[in-house]
Order: C-alpha cells, then sequence, then structure tokens
C-alpha cells in the first residue's frame, strides 16, 4: 500500500502527539468511558467497598475491630464449631482469598498479610440467579444484594452457586448463643441462610456501616461508585486494586487496595 508525504507526515505527527500527552489523553478517554457505562445504568447509585491493606497491615488490631462491630450491630453469634460458624465479616489469609492471583512477584509482606472478607455484592450475582423463593436479590437502586429471611427455604442452591463463600447456613439456633442482641435488627432462625448485606438499614438512616464506622485508620471505605466526586472513585482512580475471582465475570464490588 502506498502512502503520501503528506498523509505520513500527519500519521507520524498525531502519533508524536499522542506520545507527547498520552497519560493525560489516556486518563481523559478512561474516565470518559467510565461516565459513559455508569451513564447507561438508571440507578444513580451504586455502592462499593475499598479495603486498604497496606494500612491493615500496620495495624492488626483494627481486624478485631471490624469483626466485632458487624457482628454486633447484625446479631452475627460466636460459635465455636466450625462446621456451624455463622461469617458475615471474617479474616482470611491472602493466599486462600486471592489463589488464582498468578503473579509469583508479590511482596512477601503482602503474599502472607491477612485479609477481611466479606459478600461482594457482585453486579451479576449467581446466588439471586439460583434462588428458587427470591429470598435474595439485587436492589436495583443501588445493587446491594438481599436476603429476606423470611422467604429462605435453606435449600443452600446460594451457597452452592456464591464462588466467594460468603454465605453462611444456621444448622443452629443461633439466638441462645448471643450474650447481647441488638434489638433494631432482626434474629435469624434455624435453617436460614445470611450473610452481609452492606449494612442497609444503617445506610438507609444515612450512615456508614458499621464495619466502617468501627475503623479508625481509614483502612475501609464506602462510597458510591456513580459520582464522580466520591471518596471512592478518587481513591479507585490514585490507586492500584484489585479484586476477588474477577475472571469468573460476577464483577465484586468490594476492591482491594496492596
Amino acid at each position: 500500500m502506498k502512502i503520501d508525504r503528506r498523509k505520513f507526515l500527519s500519521l507520524t505527527g498525531g502519533a508524536a502527539l499522542f506520545g507527547l500527552a498520552g497519560k493525560a489523553s489516556y486518563e481523559a478517554f478512561a474516565a470518559g468511558e467510565v461516565d459513559k457505562a455508569i451513564g447507561e445504568h438508571k440507578a444513580k447509585t451504586r455502592w462499593a467497598m475499598v479495603i486498604d491493606l497496606r494500612i491493615l497491615k500496620d495495624h492488626p488490631e483494627e481486624y478485631d475491630n471490624i469483626i466485632n462491630a458487624c457482628n454486633l450491630d447484625h446479631n452475627v453469634p460466636k460459635i465455636d464449631d466450625e462446621r456451624h460458624e455463622i461469617k458475615w465479616v471474617w479474616k482470611e489469609d491472602f493466599h486462600h482469598a486471592f489463589i488464582e492471583q498468578e503473579n509469583f512477584f508479590y511482596p512477601n509482606e503482602v503474599r502472607h498479610m491477612n485479609v477481611i472478607l466479606m459478600c461482594n455484592h457482585c453486579d451479576n450475582p449467581p446466588c439471586v440467579n439460583v434462588c428458587p423463593t427470591q429470598a435474595t436479590w439485587k436492589r436495583e437502586e443501588d445493587g446491594i444484594v438481599m436476603m429476606d429471611w423470611h422467604r429462605c427455604i435453606g435449600c443452600r442452591y446460594c451457597m452452592a452457586a456464591c464462588p466467594y463463600g460468603s454465605r453462611s447456613f444456621n444448622w443452629v439456633d443461633p439466638k441462645p448463643l448471643l450474650k447481647e442482641m441488638n434489638g433494631d435488627f432482626p434474629a435469624r432462625t434455624k435453617g436460614v441462610v445470611e450473610k452481609c448485606t452492606f449494612c442497609a438499614s444503617r445506610i438507609s438512616q444515612g450512615k456508614q456501616p458499621a464495619c466502617v464506622e468501627a475503623c479508625k485508620t481509614g483502612a475501609l471505605k464506602f462510597g458510591n461508585l456513580y459520582d464522580r466526586e466520591s471518596e471512592i472513585r478518587k481513591v479507585l482512580r490514585d490507586n492500584y486494586s484489585i479484586r476477588r475471582k474477577p475472571e469468573l465475570g460476577t464483577q465484586p464490588e468490594v476492591y482491594y487496595l496492596i
């Protein structure tokens, strides 16, 4: 294919210009694509969580603060028998949480650190697709994956479908095991599944989730992904983040900074 001198200069000049302004041009393009994708959604809110493992590494006491706050707020009992354990928010080894990560050159401090796990409130939640009674569903207004414990029949299809192990089944009645009970939140019964709800009841009151409120170091951040000026969008813009099992196409909305 032949190309005249004028056309060649115009093409190479454009390439040089992009090379000089590459980062700014790319960032403007990327931001535009994000806003375009968000604009396709009818909802104006998409709640998400950012967990900064760099901060948690230096403040190990925060793990217990986060977990205890969630358990107290949602009447999650402490059960010593691992077969019956109920988990809304819990601690796990990085290696077990991100077993699919193939980068063998992570710093050792990352490879051996602990992480906080919870329901990922996926944009494409497989648990919702398999529930026969619609006891679990994704809210259209903000993307939170909810649970209706009155409609749950305990079939545990959602537990089998969830690739993150984020759901627990009540093999025993949890109420007698609670030393303290939050009267503002319903206790569950034997025979139903439960999980993190991003503190939907607190959000409706204009509060932050209990785990975020209890974390004094700022390691947990919660906000609206669809708001360009929100803190969570700025954090994700300025830092490298990973998500659990993104290759499955569930689009989890819990992000980890490493």
